[in-house]
């Protein structure tokens, strides 16, 4: 039997020697990974413009975005040149890529904990969520796409490194570890990083495996093979332990809830309804809380749910079950599904609101004391802190970018009082028309009239009525001398102007509210 299979081996090694090794250059595509392995400033640029681009496709959060830097990929060169290197039992080259992969790894950390830190956008977005809980799934994406991405390189088809860049996604996930850093969530921090040492490792030696396959290292004796595969194997699996928990927990979670669905719903006769169900499986026992609208009262389910759910879940259980006794034949099931959620939700819809308060104290440099709310019109209205030298324009500027941050919210930030109205320069006989935005902007939001004086009687009530049709309110003032604005004594009664509380009831008010 082993004299067959000898011969047998042998002709299976020429026939791959021949046909899949035979036709690799070896020493041009070492060359080719040397050359862009390394640290370079061309690699340093990469990192920052990819960091940037992936923090903004996390924040917004945009997937078409993210794509655009995992195309750029600096971070896979040297991964897969550290795996080569590991093939070819290359000591420097070891040191030259992991150099390069270590300072290229701190410096999108870096990048990336400053923009956070300065960003008033530090909400953890779905795209950053999705970061922060790798599984096993993970780990075979990885060590599928580096078998994919060495085969490419060995046989000079560079192009399908781009896909497989898109598939591993190393840059975002080193985003989030900046963004668990300057957040001090370390949670996320904790989860995206394994995630990126999960992708790094597995890339590097799979990649090393390959190039073994493909004649790489043939110098090498039989005892540095057999490292090579140990060394593969234990770190494959040291990582599979976290991944393959993190992966049963999530699968628990989704068998989990759609079985205390139908146990609630079995529970209670046909016509009921199961209006809100929140379970928290990182409490002890597993905390279930739930809203159930039915004809008829149950006054024992909590404690035979309870015992159901455990002897289904294998877990101790909490359960209490929130009971709406509505009548199946009229609305009164949605009215009370309605009157229920509203309740639930309270405190959620508080904390958002806190949330956006703070985020708007930021931008505006004020205390969230000085914001006010109108939850039922959705708006956030303050006054922004004075900052020397910026005009009116600028203040306007503040005002969109707060609004960018809070889509759900209606913003209007007034300017601070001693900030001067703004020029009104006539260019070709015509009033600069961004001067007569921002003139009425800043009277809308001021709740203030503006005061037009200087040129002619014309020119003054027409620069009043353009300020007027833009939302703000302005009257012809006094003659003599260049047309300027001045900010009015009054608030303006008839002009349509209103005080800053009531413009926050107006959503369709002002300029650039949104």
């Amino acid at each position: 039997m082993s004299a067959t299979t000898a011969p047998n081996h042998g002709r299976v090694r020429r026939w791959w020697s021949h046909w899949a090794t035979g036709g690799v250059d070896h020493d041009a595509v070492l060359r080719q990974i040397a050359e862009d392995s390394g640290w370079s400033g061309r690699y340093a640029f990469l990192i920052v413009i990819s960091a940037a681009i992936s923090l903004l496709g996390l924040l917004m959060p945009s997937v078409a975005v993210l794509i655009g830097a995992m195309l750029l990929s600096p971070l896979m060169m040297p991964i897969i040149g550290l795996g080569f290197a590991i093939a070819t039992v290359d000591p420097r080259e070891m040191r030259r890529a992991a150099t390069a992969l270590i300072a290229g790894a701190l410096l999108a950390i870096a990048l990336s904990v400053v923009c956070v830190a300065l960003s008033p956008i530090q909400t953890i977005t779905s795209e950053i969520a999705a970061r922060t809980r790798p599984t096993l799934f993970d780990l075979l994406v990885a060590l599928l796409s580096a078998i994919a991405g060495g085969y490419a390189l060995i046989r000079g088809r560079g192009g399908t490194v781009v896909g497989v860049a898109i598939a591993i996604a190393l840059m975002p996930p080193l985003v989030v570890v900046g963004f668990g850093i300057a957040t001090l969530n370390w949670t996320v921090f904790a989860g995206s990083l394994l995630l990126f040492v999960t992708n790094a490792i597995t890339i590097a030696l799979t990649a090393a495996l390959v190039a073994r396959v493909y004649g790489f290292g043939a110098h090498l004796s039989p005892q540095h093979t057999g490292w090579q595969l140990v060394l593969f194997v234990v770190a494959v699996g040291l990582l599979a332990v976290p991944l393959g928990a993190a992966l049963r927990q999530i699968a628990f979670e989704a068998v989990a809830q759609r079985q205390v669905r139908e146990t609630i719903s079995d529970r209670f006769p046909d016509a009921s309804r199961l209006g809100q169900l929140d379970i928290d499986y990182d409490a002890q026992p597993i905390r279930i809380r739930a809203v159930v609208l039915t004809p008829r009262l149950d006054p024992a389910a909590d404690r035979v749910l309870a015992a159901d759910l455990r002897a289904r879940l294998d877990r101790p259980i909490d359960v209490h079950v929130d009971q709406l006794r509505v009548a199946p034949e009229d609305n009164g099931v949605e009215a009370a599904q309605i009157a229920r959620a509203s309740s639930t939700a309270a405190t959620r819809d508080a904390d958002r609101q806190r949330r956006a308060i703070a985020d708007l104290a930021l931008v505006a440099g004020v205390d969230a004391a000085s914001v006010r709310a109108d939850a039922g019109a959705r708006t956030l209205a303050a006054t922004t802190a004075a900052l020397p030298g910026l005009t009116l324009a600028g203040y306007r500027a503040i005002e969109a970018r707060a609004a960018a941050a809070l889509p759900q919210w209606t913003v209007r930030l007034a300017p601070p009082a001693e900030v001067a109205p703004p020029a009104v320069p006539i260019v070709a006989g015509v009033v600069d028309d961004e001067a007569l935005g921002n003139a009425a902007w800043s009277s809308a939001r001021r709740g203030q009239a503006l005061l037009v004086d200087g040129g002619s009687a014309v020119q003054r009530e027409a620069v009043a009525t353009a300020i007027a049709r833009r939302g703000g309110a302005a009257t012809a003032g006094t003659a003599g001398g260049a047309l300027r604005l001045r900010w009015s004594d009054e608030a303006p009664a008839a002009a349509g102007a209103s005080p800053p509380d009531r413009d926050r009831t107006d959503p369709g008010s002002g300029a650039g509210g949104r």
